[in-house]
């Protein structure tokens, strides 16, 4: 794609990037912050003076507006004269509204951000923002992405877009249809954040367990999981999402044997209440959530389970927000990130009656969170007194250096430069003050 009324060729400017929103997001932040790197530019922290600002948006939360326009300000602030660029999801579900925030001069819809590189050619400021965002039909192609700058962990995209259609989502008008990498460039890209000295790779999509849409061959993400646990140099795999109705037996299965897939899931619920998945148009009730997670335990009794819930969804009853403690309180599983529902334009949930009021769901979600500390603190109360195999992030704090264990318990323990990105064998012996596991190296683990 051409675009003639840009001409200047810019070099040797710096660019700084700031990412709102999934994994997913931070790899494609990535992916563009190296295609304008092969341009010309320097990426510098978005702290600092730059050329230009890339904001990377997120349309899951009513925030999106508010936090879009705080960090245009910020950006502003370090260099009034900057170039600034909205890209993401909210980019592309509300152009208009963006390109009109003071100090915007671009904003490139799903199909136009990977264009970045040949679009800006020109830094001059706007008296007003630039739209360039086609309709999502134009998206539905696939455009392969994977984080780098922190080696000890990189975020894989595998997967993108969704073909399913719950009633309070606005990802598939943002992202366009399910469809996937081939099996042959997430190899290669596996392989290649190995030679960069990567110990982790967090698979990532949208829908990342409906893997093997769009592509030729019959593929599915069974299919990619058993390939990827043949990459050598790469020492752990996570699944950052999966839906409980596409994680199989035979997934859990192959994760409890595996060496370098991670026992720790992380599986969307939303309600304990099937009245209320059935009006979110989820695609199981809350037994088949049941079975997953016991299923899980009866192979893998250590692994950490992560659960998603929305609370204030229309016509959610006090019953019903019951109903979804004591399901939740009843399972066995590890943490929860809680959400609460916010009207999104174009979705069926908006249409719904029965509204609870906001303040009915913070509270909600203020409940639900005390239940996620409880049950954190429960699954990592299990370990205590044991040993286990932790991967040392690259940051210190103070003194102290921060990893987790192979089934996701946060750890601490005395800042080591020799163990950053290395796998240690750990004693994990009690709480510090931040709720994480003091603990200590017994070993290398290699």
């Amino acid at each position: 794609m051409h675009y003639p009324y840009f001409c200047t060729v810019v070099t040797d400017k710096k660019i700084a990037f700031h990412t709102l929103g999934c994994k997913l997001n931070f790899s494609e932040t990535s992916a563009i912050a190296r295609q304008m790197q092969e341009r010309g530019f320097t990426t510098v922290d978005f702290e600092e003076p730059s050329d230009v600002y890339v904001i990377n948006t997120c349309s899951v939360t009513d925030q999106a507006d508010t936090k879009c326009r705080n960090i245009v300000r910020k950006a502003m602030k370090q260099n009034p004269n900057a170039y600034v660029v909205v890209v993401g999801c909210y980019a592309q579900l509300k152009p208009k509204e963006i390109a009109a925030i003071k100090g915007v001069d671009l904003v490139l819809g799903a199909s136009e951000k990977f264009k970045l590189p040949e679009i800006i050619t020109d830094l001059t400021k706007n008296p007003c923002g630039q739209v360039l965002a086609s309709e999502i039909s134009n998206a539905n192609f696939f455009v392969d992405a994977y984080s780098v700058g922190d080696r000890t962990r990189s975020f894989l995209k595998i997967q993108d877009g969704c073909d399913y259609k719950c009633s309070f989502c606005t990802i598939p008008l943002a992202r366009g249809k399910s469809r996937s990498d081939t099996p042959e460039n997430v190899l290669k890209n596996a392989r290649d954040l190995a030679a960069k000295g990567v110990k982790e790779i967090v698979l990532t999509g949208v829908n990342t367990g409906d893997y093997g849409k769009g592509i030729e061959g019959d593929y599915n993400f069974f299919d990619i999981v058993k390939m990827l646990d043949e990459v050598e140099g790469i020492e752990r795999f996570r699944i950052s999402s999966i839906e409980p109705n596409l994680l199989t037996d035979e997934i859990i299965d192959f994760v409890a044997q595996s060496k370098r897939f991670m026992p720790h899931f992380h599986i969307p619920l939303q309600s304990g209440s099937d009245k209320m998945l059935k009006l979110m148009q989820r695609r199981y009730k809350s037994d088949l959530y049941k079975s997953r997670v016991e299923k899980i335990k009866s192979v893998m009794p250590h692994a950490c389970i992560g659960v998603d819930v929305i609370v204030g969804f229309p016509q959610e009853t006090d019953d019903d927000f019951l109903d979804t403690c004591n399901f939740v309180n009843e399972l066995d599983i590890s943490y929860l990130h809680v959400f609460t529902y916010s009207e999104r334009a174009n979705t069926k949930a908006i249409e719904m009656d029965g509204v609870v009021p906001v303040p009915e769901r913070n509270q909600r979600n203020a409940m639900l969170r005390t239940l996620s500390e409880k049950k954190k603190r429960y699954f990592y109360h299990q370990f205590l007194g044991s040993e286990r195999e932790a991967l040392m992030e690259q940051e210190q704090h103070g003194a102290v250096m921060h990893g987790f264990t192979d089934n996701y318990i946060k750890m601490s323990m005395p800042f080591d430069a020799a163990k950053v990105n290395q796998l240690v064998n750990v004693y994990l012996q009690d709480f510090d003050d931040a709720g994480n596991v003091n603990a200590a190296a017994v070993k290398m683990a290699h």
